[in-house]
């Protein structure tokens, strides 16, 4: 249930008073401080969802939302089945003594890590993630992946253990966000595998790499 509320209101109306003064009503459509707005789901109506382009290129749109500011999944029904992959990275930073138990563990120490095989068990958790994008992502469509590979690499100089993930589908649409949560799959698993002994440690840096196939051409990140 939602409460009857002004469609346009500043702070200095609202909550509104019994018996607003003359003077106080003027001022608030003057210089309203916020807008509330309620229509069905609440969508909120903004004045143009195009974003500047180069000179010649087609204008940018946020193509999750209809004219009416309400989240949609796109029809990619007219689009061609094409090969498409991605590619995302990022990083999990930590105390030296914390990635040194992850190299001893990998090759075969023992350690102080209860949960068993962190890169093994992160790696599996990235995989799982990617399959089940579309269920975390609510505007995501389930896609048929063709592969993903998840790689996880120690790297001692930066105390961190570095994520990249790369997904490849036959599909109307790209894999952008499978490559993506993957890292955040495997990111997260990671640092529930270790935070008993470090919980300071950072995920960081989650970012797509590449893309290939689609209308929308290749990508690759600026170096």
């Amino acid at each position: 249930y939602l409460p009857h509320v002004p469609r346009s209101v500043s702070s200095d109306s609202y909550p509104p008073p019994s018996h607003p003064h003359p003077s106080q009503a003027a001022k608030s459509t003057e210089n309203p401080c916020f807008l509330v707005e309620l229509h069905n789901v609440c969508p909120i109506k903004h004045p143009s969802r195009r974003a500047s382009a180069p000179h010649g290129s087609p204008a940018l749109t946020f193509t999750h939302l209809d004219s009416d500011g309400r989240a949609r999944m796109v029809d990619v029904g007219a689009k061609p089945t094409t090969l498409r992959t991605a590619v995302a990275s990022g990083r999990v930073t930590m105390r030296p003594d914390t990635l040194q138990m992850i190299v001893d563990q990998a090759t075969g120490r023992a350690t102080g890590l209860k949960k068993g095989d962190v890169l093994g068990v992160a790696q599996i958790a990235g995989i799982t993630a990617a399959k089940r994008t579309s269920d975390i992502i609510p505007l995501c469509h389930p896609l048929p992946i063709d592969s993903i590979e998840v790689e996880l690499s120690p790297v001692p100089e930066q105390h961190s253990v570095q994520i990249t993930a790369r997904v490849t589908t036959s599909a109307r649409t790209g894999v952008e966000m499978e490559a993506l949560t993957a890292v955040s799959g495997a990111a997260l698993t990671l640092y529930d595998m270790c935070k008993a002994i470090d919980k300071a440690m950072r995920v960081e840096d989650i970012h797509l790499v590449s893309k290939t196939g689609g209308l929308s051409g290749d990508y690759h990140v600026a170096d």
